[in-house]
């Protein structure tokens, strides 16, 4: 078991003043939620406002030979309806890393739903049939929808004289990017082992499916600019990829963050941002756009499908001798954030286990299928589901139990990876196996219930619920373990950052504090944290979050489980700059006034400066008086490096997040039905700064897990068309469907990090799908190569 690590927390700081962190004080948006008073983006309103829409391609692949936009000009109530020809710069893609989005389609369309052609109206309706009377020539194109095509000899390139920096070291233009990773020598590990495995698998499509729809309003300002209030990941992302679009300086387009109803990456990449801008700016008037949840399905990049082929050799004592994998992830028609999803899946593929000899390759490809970017767990999702698959296969071999082969071959801190970056932080992956193993399993038969006079059945604990397919015959149970490794913060050189503004001031006698950055608050309960680390680092029960705006410097995105270790170490930082300056100007006040004031370590609790010892020196309200202490800092991590483009080797990652699951579920053999009866998790999470936040976290990732395991997936067919664009058609997990989710959180500190704290929002959502379809494999005996599982692959129809 992994020794404890303990990191102190600024001397003492904050330990008197409630509402600090370690505790679970309340989101300050939770009540506002649960009562649907919360002011989504979807919410805005402004007077006068236009309503925008976007006409889309029917098609995957298709030339536009002409646009004609005369009889949506003519209808009452339109203002402007813009096309490619009516861009009011030359710049006009946009993109994360390559800016190879069109921002409306010019010559070709490369995918169903692709932006071309965009109205403003006085009445959302009006804006909807003035779009469908735009008439736009198409002729379709051959559909490029997988490898073969992709690659093949004559295969349309969709990106023919690509110049961005991946395009010379890839071998085809249909290629986005490509990671190999080499260590050791394969060829010799593999002659020693007694057991050699390999399988292949499949995962499909997964949408965020995040329930707040893509939407946001422009306004015109007097200026000349623009000020766009968004939901969105990433304000200041969002800032460098419209300005130039407008052709307006950054300063002029003032960004703030709307409401968000959940993004879980679908809003890293743009959508409507742009298309409103140019529509308020054409017009003279506010312009909103709301998407209904038909359009949402094309407004918004996907997480990545992904065919995977392994292979593992062990010794028959059970250690692996080595790994040779190969991932193929489809980045559908632009390139969003695929480069970085190649990084994180070649990185991580060999998952939380010490092998010393890999050889590894992974690719993204361009498709005309829907495009693919940013999703929960980027790129170790799909890794996780095969390299689990084969260490279930391993220990079937090897006659071994599937948690001790596990536990043989798990990484601890020290453990080098593929890369050859050591773990530099507590690795507990042994424990976290053993921890949720040690849960007691939920009982048998859970759907028998005793009501006095004999024994009935409650249907909704049987696979099918109240459609009262069975009463639990040809019900069988099976129980499946998996475990994870998930990179922390941007990776590969990127240089990782963020911004906060923290002013102190007095204010009807007390201390105030303000914390301003540019924290996209998704769900995820940053602004909760950040008072917390307020509250702990200036001794003041007062602390007002000021929206998130690009009026201070940017915080990054709210992804890859970064926020609160990033700016969350911003408002840490800044807040002991502030600290500083408030024990200064108490020196300078009252230094004469007490020895301790130049010999004591001070600090700030409960409104008062006081020594470690106690004792109270003044209070932060006379230290201030009049005067306001306002500072604004940036903070960053560790730098990273990016790795090899050779041999993948590189100290590519800041920190690495854990957990394991325990599945159980039910299987009606007949019908192919599965309930989920339970979805244990243990998880290291280095500090708890929340606890019930991170619970939260963790059950929701791991909801999101099972929905992929069973349910969840985008259907597109042969020509490239989305076949199931509606909560109707694409399902997710609702309450009904979602188990007993027990949590088991470990808190082993990491000592490079802000009070030891760990990343966490994502772990969970990694070995929760595999886990539950080791348990379905268990109860059915079937080999299950793909998920979402369906009925029919259960049932052989």
């Amino acid at each position: 078991m992994s020794e404890v690590t303990r990191v102190p927390v600024s001397l003492s700081q904050g330990s008197a003043t409630r509402g600090g962190i370690g505790e679970s004080t309340l989101r300050p948006d939770g009540t506002l939620k649960v009562t649907g008073e919360f002011a989504y983006s979807s919410d805005l309103w402004h007077e006068d406002m236009l309503w925008g829409h976007t006409l889309r391609s029917p098609h995957a692949h298709a030339e536009i030979r002409s646009v004609d936009t005369s009889a949506a000009l003519a209808q009452a109530g339109v203002y402007a309806v813009l096309t490619w020809d009516d861009l009011p710069t030359e710049v006009r893609n946009y993109g994360l890393e390559i800016q190879d989005t069109p921002v409306l389609a010019h010559g070709r369309v490369r995918h169903h739903g692709e932006p071309v052609a965009i109205v403003a109206a006085d009445h959302p309706e009006t804006a909807r049939r003035a779009a469908a009377k735009i008439v736009v020539d198409y002729a379709p194109l051959p559909v490029v929808t997988d490898e073969a095509s992709a690659t093949a000899r004559d295969a349309p390139l969709l990106h023919p004289g690509r110049e961005d920096h991946h395009a010379g070291h890839v071998p085809h233009p249909n290629i986005v990017h490509r990671q190999p990773v080499v260590r050791g020598d394969v060829a010799a590990a593999r002659r020693r082992a007694d057991v050699v495995v390999s399988g292949s698998y499949e995962v499909g499509m997964q949408d965020q499916a995040f329930l707040g729809p893509e939407s946001g309003l422009a306004v015109p300002a007097e200026d000349g600019g623009v000020d766009l209030y968004v939901a969105t990941q990433w304000l200041h992302s969002d800032l460098r990829q419209i300005a130039p679009v407008l052709g307006l300086p950054e300063d002029r387009v003032r960004i703030t963050l709307s409401g968000v109803g959940g993004a879980f990456g679908g809003r890293e990449d743009l959508s409507m941002q742009i298309h409103a801008c140019l529509l308020a700016l054409r017009t003279g008037k506010p312009v909103k756009i709301v998407y209904d949840r038909f359009e949402s399905f094309f407004g918004h990049v996907h997480r990545h499908p992904a065919r995977l082929w392994y292979e593992h050799g062990a010794t028959r004592e059970g250690r692996i001798t080595h790994m040779r994998c190969r991932i193929v992830l489809d980045g559908g028609a632009y390139a969003s954030a695929s480069p970085a999803v190649v990084g994180n899946a070649s990185s991580l593929s060999a998952g939380p286990y010490v092998i010393d000899d890999v050889d590894i390759e992974a690719v993204a490809l361009y498709t005309n299928n829907p495009p693919c970017g940013a999703m929960r767990g980027f790129g170790a999702v799909q890794a996780c589901f095969a390299y689990e698959a084969q260490m279930d296969k391993l220990a079937a071999a090897l006659d071994m139990d599937p948690v001790e082969f596990r536990q043989l071959n798990a990484m601890s801190q020290g453990t080098a990876l593929p890369t050859g970056q050591r773990v530099d932080s507590p690795a507990p992956v042994a424990e976290l196996l053993r921890r949720v193993k040690a849960m007691p399993l939920p009982p048998r038969k859970q759907w028998e219930t005793g009501d006095g006079s004999g024994t009935a059945v409650d249907v909704r604990a049987l696979p099918g619920g109240l459609s009262n397919t069975t009463h639990g015959e040809g019900v069988v149970r099976g129980v499946g373990y998996a475990v994870g490794i998930k990179n922390v913060g941007f990776s590969e050189g990127f240089d990782d950052y963020s911004t906060a503004r923290v002013r102190l001031a007095v204010a009807g006698g007390q201390p105030v504090a303000e914390v301003h950055t540019a924290m996209a608050e998704v769900g995820q309960g940053g602004v909760t944290v950040h008072a917390q680390i307020a509250r702990t680092e200036l001794g003041v029960a007062d602390v007002t979050i000021l929206p998130a705006d690009t009026r201070v410097g940017s915080a990054g995105s709210t992804s890859a489980s970064r926020q609160t270790y990033v700016t969350g170490g911003a408002v840490k930082h800044t807040c002991e700059a502030v600290r500083e300056r408030v024990l200064e100007l108490g020196r300078a006040k009252f230094g004469t006034h007490h020895p301790a004031w130049a010999t004591a370590e001070l600090l700030l609790e409960g409104g008062k400066v006081v020594t470690d010892g106690g004792e109270v020196l003044a209070g932060i309200a006379d230290v201030l008086e009049e005067e306001a202490v306002d500072i604004e800092l940036e903070w960053r991590h560790r730098p990273t490096e990016a790795f090899d483009l050779r041999t993948g080797q590189g100290r590519g990652h800041v920190q690495y997040s854990f957990a394991a699951h325990r599945a159980v579920v039910e299987v009606d053999t007949e019908l192919g039905l599965v309930k989920v009866v339970e979805l244990a998790c243990a998880q290291d999470v280095g500090k708890a700064l929340n606890p019930q936040s991170v619970v939260g976290q963790i059950q929701g990732g791991t909801t999101q897990g099972l929905g992929l395991a069973v349910m969840e997936e985008i259907l597109v067919g042969a020509d490239g068309r989305v076949r199931n664009p509606s909560f109707t058609d694409y399902l997710i997990p609702t309450i009904a469907d979602t188990p007993a989710i027990p949590v088991d959180v470990l808190e082993l500190a990491d000592p490079h990090a802000p009070y030891g704290l760990r990343g966490m929002g994502e772990a969970p959502t990694l070995s929760s799908t595999p886990a539950v379809v080791s348990a379905i494999r268990a109860a059915t005996g079937l080999a299950l190569a793909r998920v979402p599982v369906r009925p029919e692959h259960l049932t052989g129809t």
